[in-house]
């Protein structure tokens, strides 16, 4: 049994019946006067996306996940496969089937977004048939999107190498994907995308939005040091945003050499604390940026030698269904 696949909504059903059996669901949905998407207007889907729930997922987390996907439908209509490994290998293949579907209505009758799961239970030797069934489950000439949740090694996810090639992106979080995620050597880097950076766009868009005030120049001047403090249920965002600051500070015309970016923990009871700090040759000058991310509160200061500031401002991290449009749309 799988404790992720039991966990999951939906109906069970052949394998070999997936298509027909997502026909009939639509029928008994309509039957029973409830919202369906019509026959002729192809449930308006706009994506395909796999959502592969790896071995460290528990049933809890797999539900939580299938909910952040069903809202992210809400708003992108689409045909969601689920691929739930068996933790413990059979003698036998064997794969299992599940469907659901749903149409969630907007402010009109005509305004009907539609959503259709198929949760398949793969043991580890039906691997070599999963890929024909995804392909079947899918919807044709369609980009399709894949989600690597919680996946317990890079070089055994690169098994699954129809599904990281033919993907327009490929997602995961690095807060919780192994170590070497960001670095491995991915049929297609290019479309590889991190969570962690998508729902830090907030946080990057408001310190952005700050510093964009001043002339390039002013903010590298100087420079010695660059600090992102952190309480600890937030070291990936720290690590994450140290890199993009490195990333835009270079394109100011820093001279990286003397200029030193460090990760800096926090003591335990700040859980949603982050901070950024710049430190210059001149004492005088400085910039702080430090955010509560559990209360939605941050503070600005800086002096680049033109007066002292001071703001308070609005922190947030992109809600999980809108991290996950943010990495595959832009």
């Amino acid at each position: 049994m799988s404790a992720i696949f039991d966990a999951l909504p939906g109906i069970e059903v052949p394998v070999g019946a997936v298509s027909k059996s997502l026909a009939n669901l639509w029928a008994e949905t309509a039957a029973d006067g409830r919202p369906a998407p019509e026959a002729d207007d192809a449930k308006a889907t706009q994506v395909n996306f796999v959502l592969h729930l790896g071995l460290h997922t528990t049933g809890e987390d797999a539900a939580q996940q299938f909910k952040v996907v069903e809202r992210f439908s809400q708003r992108y209509p689409s045909r969601i496969v689920v691929l739930c490994p068996l933790h413990i290998d059979l003698p036998a293949a064997e794969i299992r089937a599940k469907v659901y579907g749903e149409c969630f209505l907007g402010k009109s009758k005509a305004d009907k977004r539609c959503v259709e799961f198929v949760m398949l239970s793969y043991s580890r030797s039906a691997r070599q048939f999963l890929e024909n069934e995804v392909s079947i489950c899918l919807s044709t000439d369609l980009p399709l999107y894949y989600w690597a949740h919680r996946f317990t090694a890079s070089g055994r996810l690169a098994d699954y190498r129809y599904l990281l090639s033919r993907a327009k992106r490929v997602l995961f979080d690095s807060a919780i994907a192994p170590i070497d995620a960001l670095t491995y050597p991915w049929p297609n880097p290019h479309g590889v995308r991190d969570l962690v950076y998508a729902r830090l766009l907030p946080v990057r868009q408001s310190i952005g939005q700050f510093l964009s005030s001043y002339v390039p120049a002013v903010l590298v001047e100087g420079l010695r040091s660059v600090t992102v403090s952190h309480a600890g249920a937030v070291a990936a965002e720290a690590r994450v945003t140290l890199a993009w600051l490195r990333r835009r500070l270079g394109a100011c015309g820093r001279e990286g050499e003397k200029v030193t970016f460090s990760l800096a923990p926090l003591d335990a009871g700040v859980a949603g604390r982050l901070a950024v700090r710049f430190d210059y040759a001149e004492l005088s000058r400085y910039f702080r940026w430090s955010g509560d991310l559990a209360t939605g509160q941050a503070l600005f200061e800086a002096d680049f030698g033109s007066g002292r500031t001071s703001l308070s401002a609005a922190v947030s991290l992109l809600a999980p269904e809108i991290a996950l449009s943010e990495a595959m749309f832009f």
